[in-house]
């Protein structure tokens, strides 16, 4: 008797149904970042999943063998009847183990001893035709423990297992002691719990790929409401307070009037561009733009507007942030402040804008504007702060530490 049935059941589990038992398919309608997830094999999804445990079933060819050289009888095809029986209830615990994964399920505890148990009396059946023989089945009912049951319960039950080619030839003097047979059951009981424990792994992993995934479009769903309710709403502030003008001075100045009304076709077309760019993921601000904006929009608001002329190169993404920042704090300062002079200052390290109106509301909270910059802030590492300016008024801070 040999001990090469280690490298059957050792591998005949999950390892060997790898790509069909780490099947993962991706969520409908979601991008998905990074690599793709792997797909289910067409080929087991047609049944033939059983070949997978059915090709390790070659190594009980040595009890087969000896029950072939008996001469005929009820005792040789009793045990070549049970000794096929074993070899399907085999592939019928893998086949079971492997939906389990699937399935991200456990398997009922009552039902793997059952399986284990009729596994062992079909084994026990061989004896008659097999003799000592029918000890190579061993090794696949240790296999199938390791599969079927949790760590705790199978080192006991493979242990149990692993004693028998030491102790039975104590008893029955005709069977050989089997000492390779004895390390051959280990090795397949630690192969095989490395095989479960690397699958629950992989498992694990494709989930949280999903829900990386998952996250990911949320992240950017996100992004894109944040872009369109700032680009929108400076937007749409500065058009109805140019239409407002427009209203007043019509009667009074036409030419003024015809002027704001330009202007306000190309605020219109500018925001139109602003959210085409938005929703096509390169949407781009620059300081110099968002002050000519705001120096606009407050003018057309009544407010008084200090501004610088001119900025120094500030690096990015911090250029980028405080552009939304100045856009963000002017659409405020327009809308809600009910200020009559505002002064916007920027620095290569902060950008501030203040005015002299009502000051904050009461909450503190802040509006979704405010949640997005602070949104856009946390991702440059940089920090905003807003509250009551000195005297009365409002202050709108983003700054990046040293």
């Amino acid at each position: 008797m040999t001990s090469s049935p280690t490298t059957g059941p050792a591998t005949a589990g999950p390892a060997s149904a790898g790509p069909a038992m780490l099947q993962a398919t991706n969520v409908p309608g979601m991008h998905t970042y990074g690599p793709p997830l792997p797909q289910p094999n067409r080929f087991f999804q047609r049944g033939f999943g059983w070949v997978l445990g059915a090709v390790w079933l070659f190594y009980l060819g040595q009890p087969l063998n000896t029950i072939l050289a008996r001469p005929g009888g009820f005792a040789k095809w009793f045990s070549l009847g049970a000794l096929a029986l074993f070899a399907l209830s085999y592939v019928l615990v893998f086949l079971w183990t492997r939906r389990m994964h699937l399935e991200r399920r456990d398997p009922p505890l009552k039902a793997a001893l059952g399986w284990l148990a009729a596994t062992l009396l079909l084994g026990l059946a061989m004896i008659p035709g097999a003799g000592g023989d029918w000890m190579v089945g061993l090794v696949y009912i240790a296999a199938s423990a390791i599969m079927v049951l949790p760590p705790r319960a199978a080192v006991p039950v493979v242990a149990a297992i692993a004693a028998q080619p030491l102790v039975l030839p104590m008893f029955i003097p005709s069977w050989q002691h089997e000492n390779g047979l004895f390390f051959s059951i280990v090795l397949a009981a630690i192969a095989m719990f490395g095989v479960t424990r690397m699958i629950d792994h992989n498992m694990r992993l494709t989930d949280a790929n999903r829900e990386i995934a998952r996250l990911a479009v949320a992240e950017e769903r996100a992004r894109a409401a944040r872009d369109l309710h700032d680009i929108l709403g400076h937007s749409l502030t500065v058009i109805t307070i140019k239409a407002e003008l427009a209203g007043r001075l019509l009667p009074v100045a036409p030419e003024r009037a015809e002027a704001e009304v330009n202007d306000l076709e190309k605020l219109a077309r500018q925001a139109l561009a602003d959210i085409r760019r938005t929703a096509f993921a390169y949407r781009e601000v620059s300081l110099e733009e968002e002050l000519a904006s705001a120096r606009s929009a407050l003018s057309a608001a009544g407010i008084e507007a200090k501004l610088p002329r001119a900025v120094a190169e500030v690096p990015e993404p911090r250029g980028t942030l405080f552009s939304w920042a100045i856009r963000e704090g002017v659409t405020n300062v327009v809308r809600h402040s009910g200020a009559t002079r505002c002064v916007i200052t920027v620095r290569p390290d902060q950008v501030e804008i203040a005015d002299n109106g009502r000051g904050p509301a009461a909450s503190g909270a802040g509006g979704s504007g405010l949640r997005g910059l602070r949104e856009r802030a946390e991702a440059c590492g940089a920090q905003l702060s807003v509250g009551r300016a000195e005297g009365s008024g409002f202050v709108l801070r983003v700054s990046v530490p040293a």
